[in-house]
């Protein structure tokens, strides 16, 4: 089973009903005990970093999603926020996060672009995955995701980086350290390739 984190942000329908058509068992969670019974989980995510860490705190999941993610280990998939979130810190904002990761979320350097670009990076782009198979299986030679977000993740090992997106540069757009995984982009919205890369998560 695998469980759609409901805390107040993201997409959460979305997931279910692209799992739904796969026929593969998903379902919401929004306790921590409908989230203890699940062997995956997706944690969504839209909005501001503290905002975000705060409707997580407060939404009573918080300690069972270190116990299932840090001790027992289970795979997590972090989107958007959901992503930024599993890093130490972020410059958009004071709170701590999760800290599942050595990471921490920086904003994009405006005054760097040397080319037509703005903030915040909305629309579709580019993803090239760094490694074979796995979470980007079938998705080697390249895909397109939909992106909105202003901030991007970076990861202290260039080892945990499973994909990178061109906005003025190349980010993580994809992540992993040992069970969790993290992509800034929204499969959810992202047609055949998002699909490819959720039932990849479930088959995993």
């Amino acid at each position: 089973m695998i469980a759609i984190v409901n805390y107040g942000l993201g997409n959460i329908q979305a997931f279910v009903n692209i799992y739904k058509r796969l026929n593969l068992p998903a379902r919401i969670a929004a306790s921590a005990d409908e989230l203890a019974e699940s062997h995956k989980i997706v944690l969504p995510g839209v909005g501001a970093f503290d905002w975000a860490m705060t409707r997580l705190n407060q939404s009573g999941m918080r300690e069972c999603l270190d116990d299932l993610v840090v001790r027992q280990r289970r795979p997590v998939l972090g989107i958007c926020v959901g992503m930024q979130i599993m890093a130490r810190r972020s410059e958009e904002g004071v709170r701590e996060g999760l800290g599942w990761m050595e990471a921490e979320v920086r904003r994009f350097d405006e005054t760097s672009f040397t080319q037509k670009t703005r903030l915040p990076h909305m629309g579709w782009n580019d993803v090239l995955p760094q490694q074979q198979g796995g979470l980007f299986r079938g998705l080697e030679s390249g895909a397109r995701f939909y992106f909105l977000h202003s901030y991007y993740f970076a990861p202290q090992r260039e080892s945990e980086v499973l994909a990178t997106t061109d906005y003025n540069g190349p980010f993580a757009s994809g992540v992993r350290a040992g069970n969790i995984f993290g992509v800034q982009f929204h499969p959810e919205k992202s047609h055949q390739w998002g699909i490819q890369l959720l039932r990849n998560f479930a088959e995993l």
